[in-house]
């Protein structure tokens, strides 16, 4: 299978690595996130096997590879689901990292890494390959940002765990869908004047994720005798003023006027980014601690064994053009949002209404809509991004920026794709949970509430014609405040819910008027 990025280098002209010997059989952790979910085609394509740790296998069901790699259920805390998926494994890929996402998050990745490396070592692994990030030479490990902190710690961990390991180190990797290159996208896009943190002044070297993608696969053959860190970056040295501006001029946009202030901390930063951009506040704050280093490659020893090649590594306006042709075309195979958001809920839908011994609130809504059931599922299926939510877009606005201000991921995600929808997409505040395609939509809820909530869509046929369109919202309140949300927000659900069932009927009776016209006419 030749992944878009291959295709893409070999419409260019460029000449491929050459790979020695036969496949080697690979281990993926984090393949519902974005490099994990790049690296997987990439692999196939070198001709290598893949095998993937997932904790919910059911998130890789509607990827393009799915059918052509073994994926186990399992969780790199979790030492026997780690051991069992070992066996038989030539490479193990570790692309997993808990992002600040709660208290004990440096010491659940301490423990994840040691189970990834003791039990690689027990089953004979010949390689373990890992992402991190890089640090500044004049820090000392302690007093780095708690983010960078836990993946130096982790790259160690996996260097001293018996298993020749090449730990790859990147700074901000630049790339259709990645959180640095959402958050550089959207704050310049936006604030053609800003007020910035002095962070901005910091040098770094930004990589694109091409360059990131083709480090990761040839390491799987570097040397046994190979255990060591290479830093990994771009042929650019610059600040994220300069990149800033550099994204203005390459997106054809004016030059921005950008004022530097001291007073605007990595918290303080982190709140500004989550509201002007879709990365929320989770995931923004540890971005702004790492840019108070100056993270600049001390070395390039990562050519010994890949080989540059002709016009690589990208320059940065290289990696931006391509990245914003990916985004234009809708070509964006796999986004930051793409693995949970820390701090969200990840549970099923409860099917048993006393689930958990407690309560369930449902707000069912159904219509009978003329248009057939493939219309019906077209406008399901776009819901959402720049379709909106067919009902009060002012009500939708409001409870996202309410999310936005407590610290959630708000409206702005958007989609990754504006037709079409997979298990584990991110979509606006939600997340889709269940996709039977033509049939059902269900998505989870991961604004910040007191309990749990779900919405589904159903598309069905019905007898003398047209279709039938049921939609329910479910909710499983937590504790005394969630049962008060519940009732509080209820007298708006005719307006909210029962206006977006009546105005999804509309949108697919219209889709389908166009069609049943061009039908009249032929006969």
């Amino acid at each position: 299978m030749e992944t878009g990025e291959a295709r893409e280098a070999r419409e260019a002209g460029e000449p491929e690595d050459a790979e020695a010997g036969p496949g080697l059989r690979c281990l993926v952790t984090g393949a519902t996130g974005y490099i994990g979910g790049r690296l997987v085609p990439e692999l196939l394509a070198a001709g290598h096997s893949v095998r993937c740790l997932a904790r919910t296998p059911g998130k890789l069901r509607d990827h393009p590879w799915a059918d052509q790699v073994e994926t186990v259920k399992g969780d790199v805390t979790d030492a026997d689901s780690v051991g069992a998926a070992m066996e038989g494994i030539d490479v193990a890929y570790y692309l997993v990292h808990g992002l600040a996402g709660g208290p004990d998050f440096e010491r659940t990745d301490r423990a994840a890494a040691r189970i990834f490396g003791e039990r690689a070592r027990a089953a004979g692994v010949r390689r373990i390959v890992y992402l991190g990030g890089l640090t500044p030479d004049d820090v000392p490990v302690e007093q780095l940002s708690p983010h960078l902190r836990s993946r130096a710690e982790v790259g160690a961990i996996l260097l001293g765990s018996g298993v020749p390991t090449a730990a790859l180190r990147a700074a901000v990797i630049i790339g259709s869908g990645s959180a640095s290159f959402e958050m550089l996208r959207y704050l310049t896009e936006r604030l053609p004047v800003m007020v910035t943190p002095s962070w901005v002044s910091t040098r770094i070297q930004p990589i694109a994720v091409r360059d990131v993608l083709r480090c990761l696969v040839v390491s799987a053959r570097m040397p046994e005798d190979v255990n060591r860190t290479f830093d990994i970056g771009g042929p650019d040295i610059i600040t994220y003023r300069e990149m800033m501006q550099r994204y203005a001029r390459v997106a054809g946009l004016p030059r921005r006027l950008i004022v530097p202030v001291p007073v605007l901390t990595p918290r303080l930063s982190s709140h500004w980014i989550g509201l002007v951009t879709p990365v929320p506040r989770s995931i923004a704050r540890p971005l702004a601690e790492s840019l108070r280093y100056e993270v600049v490659c001390r070395e390039h020893d990562i050519t010994r064994y890949v080989p540059e090649l002709p016009g690589r590594p990208f320059t940065f306006d290289q990696a931006l053009a391509l990245a914003l042709r990916r985004v234009r075309e809708a070509r964006v195979t796999t986004r930051w949002s793409s693995a949970s958001v820390p701090g969200v809920p990840s549970d099923p839908l409860p099917t048993d209404p006393d689930w958990a011994g407690g309560s369930l609130y449902t707000d069912v809504r159904e219509r009978d809509v003329a248009a057939s059931p493939g219309a019906l599922w077209r406008v399901v299926e776009g819901i959402g991004g720049d379709h909106g939510w067919y009902s009060f877009p002012l009500a939708w606005a409001v409870r996202g920026w309410l999310d936005r201000l407590i610290g959630g991921v708000g409206l702005r995600r958007g989609r990754r794709d504006a037709e079409r929808l997979r298990v584990g997409d991110s979509l606006d505040f939600w997340r889709v949970e269940e996709i039977e395609p033509g049939r059902l939509l269900r998505l989870r809820a991961e604004m910040r509430l007191p309990g749990l909530a779900w919405l589904e869509m159903y598309a069905q046929e019905r007898e003398g014609g047209g279709s039938h369109y049921r939609q329910r919202a479910v909710f499983h309140p937590r504790g005394l405040l969630g049962h008060a949300y519940w009732w509080a927000v209820s007298p708006f659900h005719a307006v909210v819910f029962g206006g977006m069932a009546r105005n999804i009927a509309r949108a697919a009776d219209q889709e389908a008027e166009p069609a049943r016209a061009v039908s009249v006419t032929s006969r």
